[in-house]
């Protein structure tokens, strides 16, 4: 069973900040992790070569610096590993990101493609779906378990009021979500052997597209501006009995206006 995960690298939520005055992220000097959703499928193909044997491949499209995210998934477990890295992806939205992971995806032997739900820097979850939809694969997103009995998966799928479960063959594309299951810690003894190990970097040149489609030229999706939400003053602690409180809670609502 060969599969491929899509990785991305981004930037610790927590850490983010916003440049008032471009309405950009400030990206210089903010720590960066794999995102989230991409280590449950990272391990859940782990595991499921674990069970029945093959080749988990990562990859992943960024700047150079993303080779450590795919250095550390090697430390997980991975087999190998791949970055897509070239200033004419730079800009990328959604669609022109999938086009290009399609591309390289064009040239790798799979039957499972994993992918995370969606990053946390943008909350799209369109990436994984465009991704199968320019390779003409099925897919099954949210994705919260996977029985694999030979070229058939049976894919339990989160809803927001239960779950449905899917058969489907490969070749495949699915998406995880957090249930899926607990990301492994990286190996000790691949921990030392990580930088030892090669990260294939490909470029646009590499791959069978049309440059036109990539990057920023390439993304239909135009982002004006970004902003944070504005910062609440202080609370303001009332020590008085529950009537009073309650009394007191609601006459500064009506001051606000808010009822």
């Amino acid at each position: 069973m060969n599969i491929v995960v899509c990785l991305k690298q981004v930037p610790d939520t927590n850490e983010v900040k916003i440049n008032p005055e471009t309405g950009t992220l400030i990206r210089q000097g903010v720590p960066s992790i794999i995102n989230p959703d991409d280590k449950n499928a990272l391990e859940e193909s782990i595991s499921i070569r674990e069970k029945v044997g093959g080749k988990v491949t990562v990859i992943s499209m960024g700047p150079p610096q993303a080779e450590v995210a795919l250095r550390e998934a090697l430390a997980m477990g991975a087999d190998e590993a791949i970055l897509i890295s070239d200033r004419a992806f730079a800009g990328a939205d959604t669609c022109a990101t999938a086009y290009a992971l399609a591309g390289a995806l064009k040239k790798l032997d799979y039957d499972i493609i994993f992918a995370g739900r969606q990053a946390i820097d943008g909350d799209t979850a369109q990436v994984g779906p465009e991704i199968a939809e320019f390779l003409g694969i099925p897919q099954v997103t949210y994705v919260e378990e996977v029985d694999v009995d030979g070229n058939t998966l049976t894919v339990k799928k989160a809803w927001e009021d239960g779950y449905e479960t899917v058969k489907v063959n490969t070749p495949v594309l699915l998406t995880a979500i957090k249930e899926l299951n607990e990301p492994r810690y990286m190996h000790m003894s691949n921990i030392f052997e990580i930088f030892n190990k090669e990260v294939k970097i490909w470029s646009a040149d590499d791959l069978e597209v049309d440059k036109a489609r990539l990057g920023l030229k390439g993304s239909p999706t135009k982002v004006k501006r970004s902003t944070t939400k504005e910062s609440r003053g202080a609370g303001e602690i009332v020590n008085k009995p529950v009537k009073e409180a309650v009394a007191y809670a609601i006459s500064k609502m009506k001051e606000k206006h808010v009822i």
